[in-house]
């Protein structure tokens, strides 16, 4: 990850600002893409993996609110919204459907780029979250895959969610009624089921759990560190 280089998709129809914005990441070596309004924008997600979007409130034809709200579902880059000054609704409407972060117009380039290093820091660390390995078990959250000594197991949705708040919360004990709320369901003993299972992929010995423990009267404990 040391060398990873953001790819950032500028989103304006103001020529001036468009080409300052570029100009000044590509000096700080981003890679950067722009596009003139929300329909540009569009066409180039759909075929370019993006890893920030800046983009514009105002524009004519579709706002960047209805490019955000129309692509919220399917996309899950971060965003960084420009406002005009004097627009908080606007700000929170846009918070609300997901944007990380918002900056006021007209803006200082150096306070644009500590908001983006602040959110690439971010994928770094997350990214790094998601592939874990602890003696012979590499579990990588990407992939849904668990590796176990020579042996690969497949990990489904709802696995890898309890993976994941688990992981991030090494050493923390789960109540059954916790872990079900966080996959919708409402039985405990399905949530022993899943945990049974999650086990036999995890656990060189499923039977006697070093990893993935049972704490009697309380819940369910990862230990990975």
């Amino acid at each position: 990850m040391d060398n990873f280089i953001a790819h950032i998709l500028v989103v304006d129809d103001d020529e001036g600002i468009r080409s300052l914005v570029k100009k000044y990441l590509d000096e700080k070596n981003y890679l950067v893409t722009t596009a003139h309004d929300a329909e540009n924008a569009s066409e180039k997600i759909k075929v370019i993996k993006f890893d920030l979007i800046i983009l514009d409130i105002m524009m004519p034809g579709k706002s960047g609110l209805e490019f955000l709200n129309e692509h919220k579902e399917n996309i899950k880059t971060p965003v960084i919204l420009l406002t005009a000054k004097g627009e908080p609704s606007e700000r929170i409407e846009g918070l609300e459907m997901g944007a990380d972060d918002y900056l006021s117009k007209p803006f200082e380039p150096k306070e644009l780029d500590l908001r983006i290093k602040n959110i690439i820091n971010k994928i770094k660390t997350d990214n790094l979250k998601r592939i874990i390995e602890f003696e012979k078990v590499k579990i990588d959250l990407n992939k849904q895959i668990i590796f176990q000594n020579d042996l690969e197991f497949k990990i489904n949705n709802t696995e890898k969610i309890i993976l994941e708040k688990m992981i991030n919360n090494p050493g923390k004990v789960f109540a059954r009624e916790e872990i079900g709320k966080l996959i919708n369901i409402d039985k405990e003993r399905s949530v022993d089921v899943i945990i049974t299972r999650l086990r036999k992929k995890i656990e060189i010995n499923p039977k006697n759990p070093k990893f993935l423990q049972t704490i009697r009267g309380a819940g369910y404990v990862l230990w990975i560190e």
